[in-house]
């Protein structure tokens, strides 16, 4: 007998048995609780990735290619010295029997308080005069943008009046430079911002007096209701706008296009479909007198929410057919945005050429 025994602390097999039955019935519990909780969250999106997926199937519509009213974003360069005459005729060539028409050129960004110096763009006269030259055609709009607060502890503040006034200011200054539009990328913008509608209402008297263009850049469209409000949750990040607010932001501009990428969908088809989705959402709330554009990634980041294996033209321009084809195949205000210039390989620009121009 040892001292265990005789301190009454010997094994007793038949509760020890009990014991160690009851333990791995809570085990069990546990892993079936994991399990079940496991399959509640992931069948949510199992199911909106397969819808997705199914989204990118079928056969775009007959004509559903350029309208000529494309666009693409263009960097700082073009303004503030780095490019010369011979870039500018290599941009038209390059751009020759295309469908652009606006190119967006960084002329920001804004500072926080809404103001931009002309030292920003000291060569959009030069731009300007020659492309109205050499492309007539083309539209030169400035590029304009800013982070935003409250997500960003130091930005911008659109619910102060004397900001917003500051913005409409440095429009007008740009316009005077010579740009024919202004083009706005305010983010990260959370969907219902009165400050921004009233913003956009101010800027449009102006862009209308001086004969121009007023066109932003929009976040995604929830692509379930109400996702913007479930994510934003979670996260602190809201991402995409409900599809009533966008309409409300698409009624007061000129052109808006959407930012579509950036998706953090992992394949080709799921991106595709995601694009799809997204132009008919767009296309329902977006009136007849306002451009609608889709953006495509011509840029090859490796990051969380963008993987350039799935996020390529080919996808976003199938996608896009797919949505227009689908919601309002004869829209005439319609077109596509790429972004950006300075990342761009020769394998996009024949992708959008083949499967977009035509």
């Amino acid at each position: 007998m040892d001292g265990r025994e005789r301190d009454g602390e010997a094994d007793d097999p038949v509760g020890g048995t009990r014991e160690t039955g009851r333990k791995s019935t809570w085990r069990r519990r546990l892993k079936l609780a994991a399990l079940v909780l496991a399959l509640l969250l992931l069948l949510p999106v199992l199911t909106a990735e397969t819808a997705l997926r199914l989204n990118y199937t079928g056969t775009p519509g007959a004509g559903t290619y350029t309208r000529d009213r494309d666009a693409i974003w263009l960097g700082h360069a073009w303004i503030d010295g780095r490019k010369t005459d011979a870039d500018v005729t290599a941009l038209v060539r390059r751009l020759r029997d295309t469908g652009i028409r606006d190119l967006y050129v960084h002329a920001g960004p804004l500072e926080h308080d809404g103001t931009l110096p002309e030292s920003a763009y000291p060569r959009a006269r030069w731009l300007t005069d020659t492309l109205r030259h050499r492309a007539p055609h083309l539209r030169v709009q400035a590029w304009l943008g800013d982070e935003l607060a409250p997500e960003k502890p130091d930005a911008m503040h659109l619910e102060r009046p004397a900001t917003r006034s500051a913005v409409v200011e440095s429009t007008r200054r740009v316009l005077a430079a010579g740009f024919q539009g202004a083009h706005f990328d305010l983010e990260p913008l959370h969907s219902g911002d009165r400050n921004y509608l009233a913003l956009l209402d101010a800027l449009h008297r102006v862009t209308r007096a001086h004969h121009a263009v007023l066109s932003v850049a929009a976040h995604q469209i929830d692509p379930l209701p109400a996702f913007h409000s479930l994510w934003g949750g979670v996260t602190g990040h809201p991402k995409w706008w409900s599809q009533a607010y966008f309409g409300q932001v698409a009624r007061r501009v000129d052109q808006i296009a959407v930012m579509s990428y950036d998706t953090m969908q992992p394949l080709q088809g799921l991106y595709g479909g995601y694009v799809a989705q997204q132009t008919s959402l767009a296309l329902e709330v977006t009136p007849e007198s306002t451009d609608l554009l889709m953006g495509l990634p011509f840029y090859h980041e490796n990051r969380f929410g963008h993987w350039a294996r799935a996020e390529t033209v080919p996808a976003a321009v199938r996608g896009v057919r797919l949505g227009l084809s689908r919601t309002d195949g004869d829209r005439a205000r319609f077109g596509v945005a790429l972004y950006v210039d300075f990342a761009a390989t020769e394998a996009d620009w024949t992708a959008y050429r083949a499967d977009w121009v035509r």
